[in-house]
């Protein structure tokens, strides 16, 4: 009969929980750059150097909280192309709007992903699966699509030979049948939405498109145009 966790793994799971809350509200109210171990330790009312057995530099928090970012987002977007009677342009429009919705949601973690570099901060490989699983969640409607109606998007132009390698490495990292003028365009498409994203949440909309609600749609819909959904 299998066991389950000890009373020290649990209270261990239990630390680290609590750990990276109280980091998410230092970066709620900072920045990714100010992160600060020992004030975390201050606020568990461990001495700091307690704090290092479970995460032995700041890098290592920073790198956990961008995953469990990734993966939360992901678990939205998923649910949001998940498969039903909905054609492929309503799963992309349904995608785009819980991606918005969990940004504004979460600021501070859209800003850990997609924000500016963290000083002193390069992310590990183990990143790198968790932010394609959103990307992934987004290209699962435009691959639909395409594969429905079998049209090529022809208006985008052949990649060179670096970029088309480029290209079809990333397509098939994640594990799409996609011609390489598509994963161009979804690129593009991703590229373009997580850039108002950005603005909006930046505070560069106010004064002119406050709600931002009727021009990110307007975006959207135009993306989907021109992946032909």
């Amino acid at each position: 009969m299998a066991k389950g966790p000890t009373p020290r793994e649990v209270a261990r799971a239990e630390n680290l929980e609590r750990i990276k809350r109280l980091a998410l509200e230092q970066l709620a109210a900072t920045s990714a750059g100010e992160l600060s171990l020992r004030a975390i330790a201050r606020e568990l009312n461990i001495v700091s150097s307690a704090i290092y057995r479970y995460y032995p530099s700041r890098d290592e928090l920073i790198t956990d909280l961008i995953i469990d970012a990734y993966a939360s987002l992901a678990d939205a977007l998923e649910v949001a192309t998940s498969n039903g009677r909905r054609g492929p342009r309503r799963r992309w429009l349904d995608a785009c709007t819980a991606l918005r919705q969990w940004a504004i949601e979460q600021p501070h973690r859209f800003g850990l992903v997609y924000g500016s570099a963290i000083p002193g901060y390069r992310a590990p490989a183990d990143t790198i699966a968790p932010a394609g699983r959103v990307l992934a969640a987004l290209c699962a409607p435009v691959a639909a699509g395409q594969a429905a109606s079998g049209r090529e998007l022809d208006h985008w132009a052949v990649p060179g030979r670096p970029l088309g390698s480029q290209l079809r490495d990333v397509a098939g990292q994640l594990g799409l049948v996609v011609s390489e003028r598509t994963m161009l365009g979804i690129v593009a498409a991703f590229s373009s939405i997580i850039g108002a994203l950005t603005l909006e949440l930046n505070g560069h909309f106010v004064g002119g498109f406050e709600p931002a609600d009727a021009l990110f749609r307007a975006i959207v819909e135009q993306e989907a145009d021109r992946l032909g959904l």
